[in-house]
């Protein structure tokens, strides 16, 4: 079967990539796109063909919603996120099912089985329950962080954490302190340990703490800037894809 993954993360494409070859040796990449536009002219391209998309939310240029409001996608489609909350419209958009990041190997199996068998049926209520299963869980978040600054390793309360954004390939930890570190991990990873009643990513490159929010500003475009304490050297605007979502977050 013919694969296109529609990812903007190499490292997930990569991931995601290794994971098929190691599972299903009948599966062929034949393309990876990683924004709203590429994907489009790639599906428009007659000379490309797929039967199953494996098809990120968030893109480098949009949200993947787009995808369908603009060409017919006749594949089977496959959303991958690290949010739950974009479930609904994953069926809307005739979505199979709805794998969460990090991707585990048994869901990837169960998605790929129902995307053989469906013959481009959706089973609306199974794949709530999977999305269910996968967030109903209890889950225990990290109390403690750990970030290098220069040659130490230092252990940070996750309470003294203000927020994280990505700037110049980098991933930067700021504290109520104002001190900032190098952090590892992707976004998307550290988003996973973290309490999402306490903390919200309110764009690709960027993750606030419920307690450094001093105000919202609302801008032209339906995006709203928050002002942040300690305040941030860069302009931290929520995306207008994340606005509802950030405006239901904080009413909390």
């Amino acid at each position: 079967m013919n694969v296109l993954i529609v990812e903007d993360e190499i490292m997930a494409q990569k991931s995601l990539t290794r994971m098929l070859a190691q599972h299903f040796p009948d599966f062929t990449v034949v393309g990876t796109t990683s924004s709203v536009k590429g994907t489009v002219a790639w599906l428009e391209n007659p000379e490309n063909n797929a039967d199953i998309i494996f098809m990120d939310v968030e893109l480098s240029d949009g949200v993947c919603f787009e995808i369908f409001r603009q060409t017919e996608v006749k594949s089977r489609v496959i959303m991958t996120t690290a949010y739950d909350n974009y479930a609904l419209k994953a069926f809307e958009a005739g979505s199979i099912d709805y794998l969460l990041k990090p991707i585990d190997s048994s869901a990837l199996k169960r998605a790929v089985a129902r995307c053989r068998m469906s013959g481009g049926h959706i089973d609306v209520e199974s794949l709530l329950k999977s999305v269910n299963s996968n967030t109903s869980a209890v889950k225990d978040f990290k109390e403690r962080y750990i970030v290098r600054f220069n040659d130490r390793i230092v252990p940070l309360l996750i309470s003294n954490v203000a927020y994280i954004y990505s700037e110049e390939k980098n991933n930067y930890l700021v504290t109520f302190d104002e001190e900032r570190y190098i952090v590892d991990s992707s976004l998307d990873i550290v988003m996973e340990d973290l309490n999402p009643e306490e903390f919200f990513r309110i764009s690709r490159s960027c993750i606030i703490s419920m307690k450094a929010i001093r105000s919202i500003v609302k801008q032209p475009g339906g995006r709203l800037r928050v002002c942040s304490e300690p305040q941030a050297s860069f302009e931290m605007t929520v995306s207008r894809s994340r606005v509802d979502d950030f405006l239901t977050w904080i009413e909390k």
